[in-house]
């Protein structure tokens, strides 16, 4: 076997057959080894600098270079203005000719003694000033009379009162914005060197993957990680490029990377990197150049790599989304603005309290998505989902920090520094949401947004969200939970967790019942079919309304949990109950119709239950809040709401007291 320029083994030469790759497998049970964050930065920069990899200069026209950054200074061609103008609209005259004149004893001035000029004609030889023309009296017979003497030069703009011929307009480094666009163009440049763009390929890889298209098939993985990288590195400022999709081959992945860095400045694949029988990205690498990086002390992100083939960057970015996006953030982004010769832009941060206790694993600097609010005068920050493969939680994160490597974790109350995601005066100015879930949230999310108002919303349950408002993490909890003495929803709870005066607005009236695949061919009725041996069931999290109201119901079934397969088995939204029933992982869960009519299941009703917001008095006044209560009474958005199916908007807006 041959060696790479790594010190890698190199693959054979061909496509070996599965018992030939035994003794690779083997090796790929283990990093390459495990670095910080920092130091695989430091190895990159080192071995690009030593192969001199770095900007490039184009000249383009001046009219298509918004955005671009100057290769180097750009000095005027020509003074601006050019030439001595008339800075007004009015008459050119000697200023000699106007000395006396005042308002009691004007002087007039014949048609031989002043040209009419409009702001910018060029100066008439042998004037050198000129009069508004609102500061003149025309005569019947040519003559004009002026009020006040003019001074030499007046409103006249003399040549470079702007900028000179050879000064300097826009210095080297600069981002080219319309304003650097317009004074390039009024100094006589119509080219202007730029530097080049960095050309980012991206490669997929993996034998699971298909291109976007909204039927595929069991096992295939729709791939959009190319989709929102090169996004990334056009915002960048770089130019980005797409390879097709290439299969799980040695020989294919190590033919289309050869092929990329030919054309491309850097060159990114994707997957491949882990540890997995088919993760090839390693050994090409190590046979077409010197791997420098492969392992790095990030959560998630680990599987990094990073590569010099050709004296071009090459980068092994992990599969799962957020991975993907990480350390594209953390080892691509600097690149590209390296290549730009410009420093990476910091994102806005504001400091936050931690709502609750996180772990970490020693030695691992781990990446926290976090929803942010302001409530009251406490900034707080409740974290999220913290798997690699959910990328709806960088799109519902308002900002992300880091654990350092050597904690353990973080308490409930630490405070954070969150890097901002979204703009720092929306975030502060959302309305914190945290309680049970309902798809009607969704939808005032999106009302309140046209209303330039923020809903940052975390699904926590109805207890979990009476909690927060208790130790002041949130503005509002959605609630639905069932009191078995009074058979009332809600208003028992809050007093007893809440502990303070607070109002119960009423958002709607919603069907629940049993979630289940069309036709339902297990025949589930009531509860007492979950104890049934062929019934496999999914739960929702403890504290959850919809738990509060199954452990009521087995409790008068009769019904022990411990009978209930599945019932351990918990989810944080009715919608994620609804897709494990669609996907035939689980027979039944119980939840809300929309949800089962959004995933085309069938639904058991069981009850009628009020879905509730329970807002502390002190909040009541929050434009969020006043918002929600206004679309509550709105016809339309009632309309909108109960089209969702299952739903009871007639006396949506409702307010209890207690």
């Amino acid at each position: 076997m041959t060696v790479g320029a790594s010190g890698l083994p190199a693959a054979p030469a061909a496509s070996p057959s599965p018992g030939a790759w035994d003794a690779v497998a083997e090796r790929r049970k283990i990093y390459l080894e495990t670095i910080t964050a920092e130091e695989a930065v430091a190895r990159l920069t080192a071995a690009l600098e030593a192969a001199g990899w770095g900007t490039a200069a184009e000249v383009i026209p001046v009219a298509e270079a918004l955005g671009r950054v100057t290769a180097e200074g750009v000095t005027a061609r020509i003074s601006s203005p050019h030439y001595p103008a008339a800075a007004v609209d009015g008459i050119a005259v000697r200023a000699a000719d106007t000395y006396g004149a005042s308002e009691t004893s004007p002087v007039r001035l014949g048609p031989g003694q002043y040209v009419w000029v409009d702001t910018g004609d060029p100066l008439p030889p042998g004037r050198d000033a000129c009069i508004m023309v609102e500061d003149l009296n025309r005569l019947p017979d040519g003559q004009v009379e002026i009020y006040a003497a003019a001074a030499p030069w007046q409103n006249v703009r003399p040549i470079g009162e702007d900028v000179v011929a050879t000064e300097l307009v826009v210095p080297a480094g600069t981002v080219l914005r319309p304003q650097e666009i317009g004074a390039l163009l009024a100094t006589g440049n119509v080219a202007v060197p730029v530097r080049r763009r960095p050309v980012v390929t991206f490669i997929p890889t993996g034998d699971e993957l298909v291109q976007p298209r909204p039927d595929p098939g069991p096992g295939e993985i729709i791939e959009f990680n190319s989709r929102v990288v090169l996004s990334l590195v056009q915002e960048w400022g770089g130019e980005p490029r797409r390879h097709e999709i290439v299969r799980d081959d040695y020989e294919a992945l190590k033919a289309a990377v050869a092929a990329a860095v030919e054309t491309s400045d850097i060159v990114v694949v994707n997957a491949g990197s882990s540890a997995g029988s088919q993760d090839y990205s390693v050994h090409v690498l190590g046979e077409l150049g010197q791997v420098l990086v492969h392992g790095v002390a990030i959560r998630p992100g680990k599987p990094f790599m990073a590569a010099v083939v050709g004296g071009k960057p090459v980068l092994g970015l992990p599969g799962y989304p957020v991975s993907t996006w990480l350390t594209a953030d953390l080892f691509l982004k600097p690149l590209v603005y390296r290549f730009l010769g410009l420093p990476v832009p910091s994102r806005p941060r504001l400091q936050a309290q931690l709502t609750r206790r996180l772990t970490s694993p020693m030695g691992v600097l781990e990446f926290v998505r976090v929803k942010v609010g302001q409530v009251g005068d406490r900034v707080v920050a409740t974290p999220m989902g913290r798997g690699a493969g959910v990328i709806s939680s960088l799109v519902r994160a308002d900002g992300v920090f880091f654990i350092p490597p050597d904690r353990e974790g973080l308490e409930e109350g630490a405070p954070v520094e969150v890097e901002l995601l979204r703009p720092r005066e929306e975030v502060l100015r959302s309305l914190v949401a945290v309680g049970s879930h309902d798809i009607i949230l969704d939808l005032v999310e999106s009302h309140l947004r046209r209303r330039g108002l923020g809903l940052s919303s975390a699904h926590a349950g109805s207890l979990g969200g009476l909690v927060a408002l208790r130790r002041g993490e949130a503005h509002v909890a959605g609630v639905h939970m069932l009191d078995e003495a009074s058979g009332e929803y809600n208003v028992a709870y809050v007093r007893r967790y809440l502990g303070r005066p607070a109002r119960l607005v009423l958002l709607g009236r919603r069907d629940q019942g049993f979630m289940v695949q069309p036709g339902n061919p297990k025949g589930i009725r009531g509860f007492g079919d979950l104890a049934r041996p062929d019934v496999r069931f999914v739960n929702r999290q403890r504290g959850a309304g919809t738990r509060i109201l199954l452990d009521y119901h087995l409790k008068q079934e009769g019904v022990d949990p411990a009978q209930v397969d599945g019932y351990r088995r918990e989810e944080f939204t009715h919608l994620a109950v609804a897709a494990a029933v669609a996907s035939g992982t689980a027979d039944c869960g119980l939840g809300i119709r929309a949800a089962a009519r959004a995933l085309g299941l069938d639904f058991v009703p069981v009850t009628q239950e009020e879905y509730e917001l329970c807002i502390p008095l002190e909040h009541w006044d929050h434009p969020g809040v006043q918002a929600i209560r206004e679309l509550l009474t709105d016809p339309a958005f009632r309309a909108e709401a109960e089209a969702l199916g299952g739903y009871d908007l007639r006396d949506a807006g409702r307010v209890r007291e207690v």
